[in-house]
């Protein structure tokens, strides 16, 4: 049940009354007609630029033609009035009942309240992480981990078949250098004395793995040449990291459907396959690049490299794919591993990398633009920095890694629910402060404590209601006698509830799960708003033993106010609490 798109129906209905009676021509467009709660609530609880956006094409002065369709408006039961304001909005105000009816839907629907068809069970494929496998997974993995995480649950809740895919880098040289720094530790283990090197790892977390490699190779490795073990160690490293990396995603809560590994596109011929595709669609050329910014020609020695024609489909310059050596760019595997995800058979793919990514957005989209023939669309989300405090001051972790905060720091400081909810208390692409002692305040300033507390008050109302012997279960609270929720405090919470469906198809469109963490502080707030005003208005109090009527409709309230938190929760991969501690 969504009322912003049920309102819409009432106006576009509206609309066809005004052209039968002759008032409107027919064949308008109705596509830019919006219905959503206004920017000042004062206004009204819906607002519609019917009116606008149809007043040109009609022939008709916008105020003019809201008036007409504001007396339509006015005949309807759900609708308790309709004012015309500025130029020709409408600003609609719906009865009590009609905001009363969203209870039983809720009740009845429960965990999959908000859950809609918008997706129409398309197959969407969402990689993210994909760190390198050269060690554990760190704050800014830990952000993005978690965006994608809710993104892929948020459109799963929208309709969509949803892939959850990690793309290994195991195939360029920084995996060369994992499998040096654990011969290192290997070294260590038997014995040695060693010495890490710049651009080695010199990482605690390598010091098992070199004790795993003794175990298994005793000492037969010691004093042997690079090319004695080099490649074995690439896969032994490799393996060790993502099972820690595997592990570090389980205490997060993430859970991969795919991972894919970079390195079997190599000497497979998908990387040529790409390519091919691309070159039969004359996208494939010999050339040469232009000196980068802010290198003079003089200081540029052009070398005639095997380009991919990527400013055809909206990039700022060609790409390189083939070095004049012969050798795949980075470009040249990325290009195969989306068309590998095309060929799977993925209606869109969703990229979320880092903020450092953010100069291969275009040549990705070109990319994907030009291997299916755009039918496929592509949106990367860029993950910003997470900036680490204590009491307001940075804050410096003991760094397991060596050189870095560790995701598993992190989760083991405040928890698996505390860590994913803080990171969608910010949009993706603006910065996020992480203040350790904040994020563990029982305050209103902390949206991790505020949400769970009203789920926690909840529960304890409900189990004092049992115990007072009133039914609390839902299938019981749907025929509850609602007409006693008229407060404008208790109309609140309605309109909060109602906002919901359209919400998530809003946050789902946009892949924006934030959405979700900022709406269920809304809706907690105005919840606690109701909780204090019954401090001084009794009749606002939800317990009310003397009037079982009364508070069974009060019951129906705050359980679908737990049910919404809970689904929104459950969205962001948090467990709702029944109390706080």
């Amino acid at each position: 049940m969504n009322l912003f798109s049920d309102i819409k129906t009432v106006v576009l209905e509206a609309l066809e009354a005004l052209v039968e009676a002759g008032r409107l021509p027919a064949g308008l467009d109705y596509g830019a007609i919006t219905v959503e709660p206004p920017r000042d609530p004062l206004h009204g609880d819906m607002a519609s630029n019917a009116a606008m956006v149809l007043a040109r094409a009609a022939g008709q002065k916008p105020r003019d033609l809201a008036e007409a369709l504001a007396g339509q408006l006015r005949a309807e039961p759900a609708i308790a009035a309709v004012d015309v304001a500025g130029p020709g909005f409408l600003n609609i105000h719906l009865s009590p009942n009609k905001w009363r009816g969203i209870l039983p839907v809720i009740l009845q629907k429960g965990a999959d309240f908000g859950r809609s068809e918008m997706g129409q069970n398309k197959r969407i494929n969402i990689e993210f992480v994909s760190a390198n496998p050269t060690g554990p997974l760190h704050v800014g993995h830990t952000r993005g981990a978690v965006f994608g995480d809710a993104l892929a649950a948020l459109l799963d809740f929208a309709g969509f078949q949803v892939t959850r895919e990690y793309y290994i880098n195991d195939g360029g040289a920084q995996v060369d250098v994992l499998a040096r720094s654990v011969y290192l530790r290997y070294l260590e283990a038997n014995g040695r004395a060693v010495s890490f090197e710049d651009g080695t790892y010199p990482g605690d977390y390598l010091i098992p793995v070199g004790e795993a490699l003794k175990d298994k190779y005793g000492d037969s490795l010691v004093d042997q040449p690079e090319s004695a073990w080099l490649a074995e160690l690439r896969l032994f490293s490799t393996n060790a990291m993502m099972d820690l990396i595997r592990e570090d995603l389980a205490a997060l809560g993430v859970k991969m459907d795919v991972f894919f590994s970079e390195k079997s596109l190599y000497g497979t011929g998908k990387i040529e396959a790409a390519l091919a595709v691309l070159k039969d669609k004359g996208l494939i050329y010999e050339g040469y690049l232009e000196p980068p910014k802010g290198k003079r020609p003089e200081d540029w020695e052009p070398r005639k490299q095997t380009l991919f024609k990527s400013t055809e489909h909206g990039d700022d310059v060609d790409r390189p794919v083939q070095k004049s050596d012969g050798s795949w760019t980075y470009f040249a595997p990325d290009i195969a591993y989306h068309y590998d995800k095309i060929a799977r058979g993925f209606d869109g793919l969703i990229d979320v990398l880092g903020a450092d990514h953010g100069g291969y957005e275009k040549r990705m989209k070109a990319a994907v633009r030009a291997l299916s023939d755009a039918r496929v669309p592509l949106d990367i989300k860029l993950t910003q920095l997470v900036r680490l405090f204590k009491n307001g001051a940075p804050f410096k972790m003991s760094k397991r890694a060596g050189t870095f905060v560790t995701l598993r720091d992190v989760v083991d400081q405040v928890g698996a629910d505390v860590t994913r909810f803080v990171m969608l208390t910010r949009k993706n692409d603006a910065p996020l402060d992480f203040d350790f002692a904040k994020v563990l305040e029982q305050s209103r300033d902390n949206p991790v404590f505020y949400v769970q507390y009203a789920h926690a008050r909840i529960n304890s109302v409900l189990k004092k209601a049992a115990a007072a012997g009133i039914a609390c279960d839902p299938a019981h609270l749907r025929g509850a006698d609602l007409s006693e929720i008229a407060h404008a405090s208790e109309l609140a919470v309605l309109k909060k509830l109602a906002e919901w469906p359209r919400l998530l198809e809003l946050a789902a469109r946009h892949h924006e799960p934030h959405r979700v963490a900022f709406y269920l502080y809304d809706l907690a707030s105005v919840f606690h708003g109701l909780w204090n005003k019954g401090n001084d208005l009794p009749e606002l109090r939800f317990l009310q033993e003397s009037y079982p009527q009364r508070s069974a409709g009060k019951m129906a309230l705050i359980t679908a106010v737990s049910i919404v938190i809970s689904n929104g929760l459950g969205i962001l991969g948090v467990t709702p609490v029944d109390e706080m501690r």
